[in-house]
This record gives structure tokens, C-alpha cells and sequence, in this order.
């Protein structure tokens, strides 16, 4: 077990094995070897402090877009949601947001504020964090065209400030300095629209509905599973190749939108890697096109002892 200074002075809570189906979005995963969960941006810094040195240090937000094997996460995981959640109003169409913020109360914030442009991350099921991970988008909005600047942490607990221009951006993808981490982000937002609050929230009441018509809510699942090759959509090509209703075990390819898959209650995470896996190759074959997960995948395929998790 990770042995922690003696004079250790965080408050946040320690959890050892702690499972992490509970923590993910499609309900599945093995446990974390230890998980904390910071009070605030300062205890956070007080606790990587006294890590030992190479720690292995994973990050949790909401847990979409994540797939945690069976055999879990070693080393410290970090869950940021309910923790980092400070968002503030900078004036001049500014908003500092703390990465466990989730998606949705960044959007519903900015509406209350009249601040325009990230409407989109409405319907992005995630926190600030993991959107700057990413580079999330959805609806046409990607996070880092509104990103002005970003707050890090490093391995020893110290805090950067770091400007947009230091990162390169793609297409759900961002590269920066190795070995940080995002705690925060200040959005640069459209302020010039003050007398039209309601038409913002028009469009994010438009975005919910076509959400909700477009993907399957009822049941566990992690988001869009494969990024959009150039030129393709991901969902057509599975459809097209045939695998609307495909299942392995509990997982199944969704029959309402062919680029999620759901876990229809008993899934394992195996079950779900199998099935991408079965996915990707199925395409390829049929489609002549090679298909990349958007989805991260983390952790060992079993347990400590060569056990399945149960």
C-alpha cells in the first residue's frame, strides 16, 4: 500500500480498491487501487505533494468516454467531479471553469450570463476536464475554440497558467508539455449578445431535443465510441456494415445510433472491448476502412492473480 507522509494535511477522502463501474458511465471497470477525492483546487495540491515519487496518477471526471478493464487502475486515481467545481464570471465574456465542472453546467452558466458560443457543450456528457483532454465537441462546438487559456498541475503539485497557443489542436485530440494535467480553463465567450438570453437558450433546448432523439439515453453507455474518419461518419459505416444489434455478452451495438454501444445490464468490461474490437475488424473487411476509437481505454484485463473479476 502507498504510504503517505505522516504530516499529511489533505482532506479530501482515501479510498483503497475502490470500485470504479460506479464512477464510469457505462457501469463497468475494475477497482482503483487507491482513489481521492479532493475537497478543493488547494487540497488537491496538498495531496500530489505527498505522493511518492513516479506515482502513477490517473484522472476521473464524470467517466464517459472511458473504459476501465476488469482488472482496474493501479496507482492513484484522482476523481475530479464534485472537487474541482468552481466556474466564475471574469467579465469582458470571460468564465473560469475548474475541471470537474461537468459540460452541462458550463452551458447552463453561460446562458444565465448571456455568454454565447458553447452552447454545444450541452449535450456533451462529461466535465470541463475531460473536454480539454479531448478537444470534445458535438453539434458542430469544440471546446478549444473557446479556450483563451489554461491552469495545470504537475507531478509535484505545482500550478501553471498556461495560453492557448501552447497546445497543439485537432480533431479530439491536444498536445502540450508532458506530465500535466488540466485543472482549469478560462473561455473566451461571445458577451455581445446580452439582449439575446432567450435565443441561447433556444439553441441548447434545440440541442437537448436533437440529443435525445439521435442517441440512446435510456441505457449506460460512454458516448460516441469511434471518431468520424475523413470523409466517413463512424455511424454510417457500422450501420452500413451491418452491425446495428451486434452484442457480445451484455454489450450490444445500439439499434438507435451505430456509434454507441450500451451496456444492457450485465455487461463486463470485456465484453465491451471484445465488441469494439469485433466492430472495428467487421468494418474494416466490409468498408475498407479502418475505424479509431475516440473512447480511452485503461487498466489491465484482470484482476491481481489472473482472477475475472466477479
Amino acid at each position: 500500500m502507498m504510504a503517505l507522509h505522516k504530516d499529511n494535511s489533505f482532506a479530501g477522502e482515501l479510498l483503497i480498491n475502490e470500485p470504479l463501474a460506479r464512477y464510469t458511465t457505462w457501469r463497468v471497470g475494475g477497482p482503483a487501487e487507491r482513489l481521492y477525492r479532493p475537497v478543493n483546487l488547494d487540497d488537491l495540491v496538498m495531496f500530489i505533494r505527498q505522493l511518492p515519487e513516479g506515482e502513477d496518477i490517473f484522472w476521473l471526471g464524470l467517466g464517459s468516454n472511458l473504459l476501465v478493464r476488469d482488472g482496474g487502475i493501479s496507482g492513484t486515481v484522482i476523481a475530479t467531479q464534485g472537487a474541482l467545481n468552481e466556474i466564475g464570471n471574469l467579465d469582458n465574456g470571460y468564465v473560469r471553469v475548474e475541471a470537474g465542472v461537468s459540460c452541462a453546467r458550463v452551458a447552463r452558466f453561460c446562458r444565465d450570463h448571456s455568454l454565447a458560443g458553447v452552447e454545444f457543450l450541452a449535450g456533451i456528457p462529461g466535465t470541463m476536464g475531460g473536454a480539454l483532454a479531448m478537444n470534445a465537441g458535438a453539434f458542430g462546438g469544440e471546446t478549444w475554440r473557446h479556450v483563451e487559456s489554461v491552469e495545470t498541475i504537475d507531478h509535484t503539485g505545482r500550478l501553471t497558467e498556461r495560453n492557448a497557443s501552447e497546445y497543439k489542436i485537432g480533431y479530439r485530440s491536444v498536445r502540450g508539455p508532458e506530465n500535466e494535467w488540466f485543472v482549469a480553463a478560462h473561455l473566451r465567450l461571445d458577451s455581445s449578445k446580452k439582449e439575446k438570453q432567450d435565443e441561447i437558450k433556444q439553441n441548447i433546448k434545440a440541442l437537448l431535443e436533437e440529443r435525445g432523439t439521435r442517441q440512446p439515453i435510456g441505457l449506460p453507455s460512454c458516448g460516441s465510441v469511434f471518431r468520424n474518419p475523413d470523409g466517413y461518419y463512424a455511424a454510417e459505416l457500422i450501420e452500413q456494415s451491418g452491425l446495428k444489434g451486434l452484442c457480445e455478452g451484455g454489450a450490444c451495438v445500439s439499434e438507435k445510433h451505430a456509434n454507441f454501444i450500451v451496456n444492457t445490464g450485465n455487461a463486463t468490461a470485456s465484453d465491451i472491448e471484445s465488441l469494439i474490437n469485433r466492430v472495428v475488424n467487421t468494418v474494416i473487411e466490409k468498408q475498407g476502412v479502418r475505424l479509431e476509437k475516440e473512447v480511452c481505454i485503461v487498466g489491465e484485463p484482470h484482476l491481481p492473480g489472473g482472477d475475472e473479476q466477479a
